[in-house]
């Protein structure tokens, strides 16, 4: 029999289609689940306040299902370090000498500095001949294994998600293990309240009641969406006052749910609206990976000569919901309650930000990463660079998100802003959306008295497209 093998889990917080698990159970020998909480390790990336949340929620429901299985979790907290492969090659070294085991599996990672370490650990434990595998759990198609005609990455999603998908021949899922075999004697593990992912302030209680982490949280999730949902998705995955898309894109984070799963539990669905947006999760991994540079530059390079402002009173009333622009407002105040924002308005608060208020978007992709429960560096990256105009197949600069005809359009019951910004609940149709037009008795009729109940607008919504549009003028121009 092999000595033990241990089994390095990161964003793969699960069971079920784990091909790391089934690989290190197959070899025959005692399994020992690791977690290493390195932040350090991903830079200015390291997991933001939701996040940490969210993965002590995770955690804590891994722990239960693995213990149902006779196994268990062991956690360790790397050290700070500047070497290359970082405070969990310290860890790893450390775990392989109390256990005896003589190899590591795990899921791989596609975020520049995960690869680099990744890379690192992978060639020095090799070196010292220990028996290194990684696996693919969180992607339907490796970034490396889609090309254009060619042979180089794409940049636009229609004909990259057309030659992905066009090849996929995917296996069943595996199924969780009834058993993982054990280690005679398991290694000392800290608490997970050692940790300290959960914030001294309880200001989660909201989400806490909004989300349910965990492998079985994200299958419920996928079940109620596919019973309840996607039959009206093309529809419904543009109103932000219903429950009309999966939320499913915090629990494909932390892998608490594998993309191959929902390929073949949602199968009919395959040349839906739905799977493409899987597809555009797929679509910014292959962006990130081959392109690696983009989580704080833009892809396209012109873009590093765009005048951008500098107005931080405007930046915190963005992030605080006090712009003056109730669909605006009511994005970032759902943002800050619950960890999640529907992705229309997403585009919205971006679009507001990069080019109403003309302010950097990285601003707004550091503000999504410490208050997202899925904030995904691939994702984020792509949907910054999109709203901007200077990504990959970005909507282009000149295209500005009127926040009121947005409302108007798909909030037209006008029931998500009044869950979010509820000062302006009485308001009604045009004056709902745009309180600053509506004539003074109707605003006292509801109760509102602008500059005191609810800001007047940060800036005007006409003037502020104008100027936007005269600076990407400017860029073309090369003035």
């Amino acid at each position: 029999m092999n000595h033990a093998t241990l089994l390095w889990l990161r964003q793969d917080l699960r069971l079920t289609d784990h091909p790391a698990l089934v690989a290190a159970i197959e070899r025959d020998a005692a399994v020992i689940p690791v977690f290493i909480w390195s932040p350090e390790d991903d830079g200015e990336w390291a997991p933001g306040g939701a996040t940490r949340w969210w993965l002590h929620q995770s955690l804590t429901a891994l722990q239960r299902d693995l213990e149902a299985r006779g196994s268990r979790l062991i956690l360790r907290c790397a050290p700070q370090s500047s070497a290359a492969g970082g405070g969990a090659l310290v860890v790893l070294r450390e775990l392989l000498r109390e256990t005896g085991a003589t190899a590591v599996y795990w899921s791989r990672r596609y975020e520049p500095l995960a690869i680099a370490r990744d890379g690192h650990i992978k060639d020095t434990l090799r070196a010292e001949g220990v028996e290194i595998r990684s696996f693919n759990a969180a992607l339907l198609t490796e970034p490396w294994d889609v090309q254009n005609q060619s042979g180089k990455p794409f940049q636009v999603f229609t004909p990259y998600w057309k030659t992905s998908s066009a090849k996929l021949a995917l296996p069943e899922p595996d199924p969780a293990p009834k058993k993982i075999p054990t280690p005679t004697r398991w290694p000392k593990s800290k608490q997970l309240a050692e940790l300290e992912l959960m914030p001294s302030i309880r200001w989660y209680e909201r989400m806490a009641r909004e989300w349910h982490p965990g492998e079985a949280g994200a299958a419920a999730n996928l079940e109620e969406f596919l019973r309840a949902a996607v039959v009206d998705y093309s529809d419904a995955r543009n109103l932000p006052g219903i429950r009309g898309t999966s939320r499913l894109s915090p629990h494909l984070h932390f892998g608490e749910i594998g993309p191959r799963q929902i390929w073949h539990i949602a199968s009919k669905w395959r040349g839906s609206h739905f799977m493409a947006e899987v597809g555009w999760r797929e679509f910014g991994y292959h962006l990130l990976y081959h392109f690696p540079r983009t989580p704080t530059e833009p892809l396209r390079g012109e873009y590093t000569r765009f005048e951008w402002r500098t107005d931080s009173t405007a930046l915190e009333a963005w992030r605080r919901g006090r712009t003056g622009i109730p669909m605006v407002d009511a994005g970032m105040r759902e943002l800050w309650a619950t960890g999640w924002m529907h992705n229309r308005v997403r585009m919205i608060v971006a679009s507001f930000l990069v080019k109403n208020l003309r302010l950097h978007w990285l601003h707004g992709a550091r503000w999504f990463w410490d208050t997202l429960v899925d904030a995904d560096l691939a994702s984020n990256t792509l949907g910054w660079q999109w709203t901007a105009g200077c990504g990959a197949d970005a909507a282009p600069y000149f295209r500005v998100f009127n926040p009121v005809s947005q409302g108007l359009k798909f909030d037209a019951a006008g029931d998500y802003v009044r869950r979010w910004v509820p000062e302006l609940a009485k308001l009604s149709g045009e004056d709902l959306h745009a309180p600053w037009e509506a004539k003074p008795a109707a605003l006292a009729a509801a109760g509102v008295m602008l500059g005191r109940d609810y800001p007047h607008p940060i800036v005007d919504l006409k003037e502020s497209r104008e100027a936007a549009l005269a600076a990407w003028q400017a860029l073309r121009s090369g003035n």
